[in-house]
């Protein structure tokens, strides 16, 4: 079984894009970058509402209220792309 403490050290601090990625300063002085494919929402979202973001689960969490993502620290952390988006079936 995983340890699953909270690692105060690990909530946000900033966020920021390059064109290819997402980068996540942390509380500790790590920063964590993904490329920015493994986020659809994020890759296909304007400049300005990637900018638009809020802290969310005690700042362990991110939150882009224009394109509804949301990603925590520990995800990014594991590597964990954001999960594909289920498939709807047509009227």
């Amino acid at each position: 079984m995983q340890d699953s403490k909270i690692n105060p050290g690990e909530r946000v601090k900033n966020v920021h894009f390059t064109d290819d990625t997402l980068a996540v300063d942390l509380i500790d002085g790590r920063t964590i970058v993904v490329p920015l494919v493994w986020y659809p929402r994020l890759l296909d979202a304007t400049s300005e509402q990637r900018r638009n973001w809020r802290l969310s689960g005690a700042g362990y969490g991110i939150h882009w209220p224009d394109i509804d993502e949301d990603l925590s620290t520990a995800g990014l952390l594991r590597g964990a792309p954001s999960a594909p988006e289920p498939v709807r079936a047509r009227a």
